[in-house]
């Protein structure tokens, strides 16, 4: 085979961005018309995939964290609190433009009436013909506590052996991510997209609210080009290129709902960026955790528009005690769709009063469009990750110096006793 087939081969490459667009348009065209049985062959498939995931993605952030963190020296933990600190004030930031963009718009978009009637979108769905369960050897927080505890551990012990074997665990985990999890992945998406186009409930929760959804939308893009102009002007890199090859995650987060399902795809298009490979291996699986930008803004938004709907009073110091307080409870809805709902629903009930109903309405509202958010949220943790590169580079760089610094003085120092 000649240079030039090879390279016209590599050149007409099906990209994985592609393969998840096709997924999600053929879902939502098929599932007007295949029948109950066919879409349920899909979904039992996602349920065995689901499982696998599941079962996978604690290795995969306990197999990327843990030899990244120790290749980052003895100021793992130093970086660990900053990438933290950076994600947080993120989520806090999307939080508040959410509440300020929300009284501003929403008492013009809202329906006047429409919104009793919609229930949990989950009711909807399609079931599979069987389910087999993979439990994960241990949660999502607890492979990132581990993580930490061994990573950090490796950086100050001689572990050798031990550092050997967490690197093949990392090599493994690219193989899986590389062989099994991505080319699946298209046909993962679609199987979603099928059910839930099935199922109608989507549907009908996007028509009624679809000033809201549009305005959400706006919002979340708004918030993803204000994270990459600061990181682009940060790095000095062109902020809009390294949004660009963010879309693939982008695009699987859509698909998948999940920020957990989407590290691999998101640890791939940061990389892309830039990013070295210890810090990427590290940022991106942390941040999945703990940077929810886009499901903050859909939180905040939606519970104001349920607020308004309701006729309920909107505090402005309760509003502020409540973003504050969601930015922190999400951290334990790691990656798993619909998760940061669902643990927002003891803050909506206890600090906004929301009945019963008014739940239900926010479930089915958020899950409806669950995609865009969690979109939002991984794409935003390349932004980070770039951040949290920059300046660990830049402490490298100085260490070097002071190294420098400190080796010539020692020398000076002996010519001087020596003459």
């Amino acid at each position: 085979m000649s240079a030039e087939t090879i390279r016209a081969r590599k050149k007409f490459t099906f990209g994985l961005l592609p393969q998840i667009v096709v997924a999600i348009v053929l879902g939502v065209l098929l599932g007007t018309v295949l029948p109950d049985w066919a879409t349920r062959i899909f979904v039992t498939f996602n349920g065995l995939f689901g499982q696998f995931l599941g079962f996978a993605i604690p290795l995969i952030i306990l197999g990327l964290i843990a030899p990244a963190i120790a290749d980052l020296g003895r100021g793992a933990g130093k970086w660990l609190a900053i990438t933290g600190g950076i994600a947080y004030l993120s989520t806090l930031i999307a939080g508040f433009m959410g509440y300020g963009a929300s009284m501003l718009v929403l008492p013009r978009v809202l329906p006047a009436d429409g919104a009793q009637s919609l229930t949990n979108p989950d009711e909807a769905l399609l079931t599979p013909y069987f389910e087999l369960p993979i439990p994960p050897l241990f949660g999502v927080t607890t492979a990132v506590v581990l993580a930490f505890v061994v990573g950090i551990a490796l950086t100050v012990v001689e572990g050798g052996a031990l550092l050997r074997g967490f690197r093949e665990l990392r090599d493994l985990v690219n193989w899986v991510i590389a062989k099994v999890i991505i080319p699946l992945l298209p046909i993962y998406i679609f199987g979603i997209f099928l059910n839930m186009t099935q199922g109608g409930q989507v549907a009908t929760v996007i028509v009624t609210f679809l000033g809201v959804v549009v305005f959400v939308f706006i919002l979340t893009w708004i918030m993803l080009v204000l994270q990459f102009v600061v990181a682009g002007a940060f790095v000095g890199k062109n902020p809009f290129r390294m949004l660009g090859n963010m879309l693939p995650a982008y695009a699987t987060a859509l698909g998948t709902s999940s920020s957990a399902a989407t590290i691999p795809v998101t640890l791939r298009s940061t990389l892309k960026n830039g990013v070295s490979q210890p810090v990427a291996a590290f940022a991106v699986p942390l941040c999945a955790t703990i940077h929810l930008a886009g499901s903050m803004i859909k939180i905040t938004c939606f519970s104001i528009a349920v607020m308004m709907l309701s006729g309920a009073a909107i505090e402005p110091g309760l509003m502020i005690a409540f973003i504050f307080m969601l930015g922190i409870m999400m951290v334990a809805a790691p990656g798993v769709p619909g998760g940061a709902i669902m643990t927002a629903v003891g803050l909506l009930t206890s600090m906004l009063g929301f009945t019963e109903a008014q739940v239900g309405l926010m479930i089915a509202t958020y899950i409806a469009i669950d995609s865009f958010g969690t979109a939002t949220n991984v794409t935003g943790d390349g932004a980070i990750a770039a951040i949290v590169d920059k300046l660990v580079r830049s402490s490298k760089g100085q260490e070097q110096l002071a190294d420098e610094a400190t080796a010539r003085a020692d020398v000076e120092a002996s010519d001087a006793l020596a003459s």
